[in-house]
């Protein structure tokens, strides 16, 4: 399994020379296996359009696991290339809601005022599914999905490919409602989509100090990313969703810290254009993000 970051900020796209390392771009991950034919894309958030400008045009298939609807997560979707290939099949996959279905909710964003281009009207073969809750097959791979602690309908991603597994926690706050953090793995919000998991990219948007002061809003500290990981028996993490008021200057002090504690667990904070491979019992970088 191979995994690229095409975005890795939280809430709000933040360009500029001040963010270049770790990125201005909001969450897209993209996710491939042997084939050449068949791509997943996690979340469509602002990264997504220099990911559609990646795509080989030996593509059949893209596969897009929205795990939610917040805007920083679906922004991009309208600007991602895919859509507008006419001979591509595209299927989006978004959690269940009780009101609407999903491609109403998506439709509020992609038509006027807010988007010129409605949903109806691309010219990809689209195809949109309610995210079962539990285990489905995509080509080369098995997805496993869980309701996870997040404002609105939100769930969260196992994706295991035979040889290696990816879980994907990029909005949570397993710590909400808990007096002390972590508590006992059957009480914890996504343990067991993470379990063993030989990557882990999970929210971390705030500072330890920072929380007191968000709790409730969805997300974790670094802190409890890490306490989360390790309780889940993760092999490498990787801190994501960084705040839009984290620079790169600010995240680098934040993570001075951990890369000086030894511990068993590996961890690799999100950079834009990092790219892993997922292979086993290990998780390795393979490429120096630009």
């Amino acid at each position: 399994m191979n995994v690229r970051l095409w975005g890795t900020r939280g809430s709000l796209p933040t360009p500029g020379p001040a963010t270049r390392r770790y990125g201005g771009n909001t969450s897209c991950v993209e996710v491939t296996g042997s084939r050449s034919k068949h791509a997943i894309v996690l979340d469509a958030g602002s990264g997504i359009r220099l990911l559609g400008a990646a795509l080989a045009p030996t593509l059949e298939r893209v596969d897009v696991l929205l795990t939610h609807l917040h805007l920083d997560h679906i922004i991009g979707l309208g600007f991602f290339a895919a859509l507008f290939e006419r001979d591509l099949d595209v299927n989006i996959w978004g959690p269940a809601s009780t009101t609407l279905a999903l491609r109403d909710r998506l439709g509020r964003y992609l038509s006027p005022p807010l988007f010129p281009v409605r949903l109806r009207d691309l010219p990809c073969r689209l195809s949109l599914h309610d995210v079962p809750l539990g285990t489905f097959d995509l080509p080369e791979m098995q997805v496993t999905t869980a309701l996870v602690c997040h404002p609105g309908p939100t769930v969260g991603y196992r994706l295991d490919d035979g040889q290696g597994t990816l879980a994907y926690l990029p909005d949570h706050e397993p710590a909400l409602g808990v007096r002390r953090f972590p508590e006992a793995c059957r009480w914890t919000s996504g343990h067991d989509l993470a379990a063993a998991a030989d990557l882990l990219i999970h929210d971390a948007q705030y500072a330890r100090d920072e929380y007191q002061s968000h709790v409730g809003w969805g997300h974790s500290s670094v802190h409890q990313a890490v306490a989360f990981a390790e309780l889940a028996g993760v092999r490498h993490l990787v801190p994501f969703h960084h705040d839009p008021a984290h620079n790169d200057e600010y995240l680098d002090a934040l993570y001075q810290q951990y890369a000086e504690d030894a511990c068993e667990l590996q961890i690799t904070p999100a950079q834009e254009g990092a790219r892993f491979e997922v292979r086993g019992t290990r998780s390795r970088s393979t490429s120096t993000p630009s």
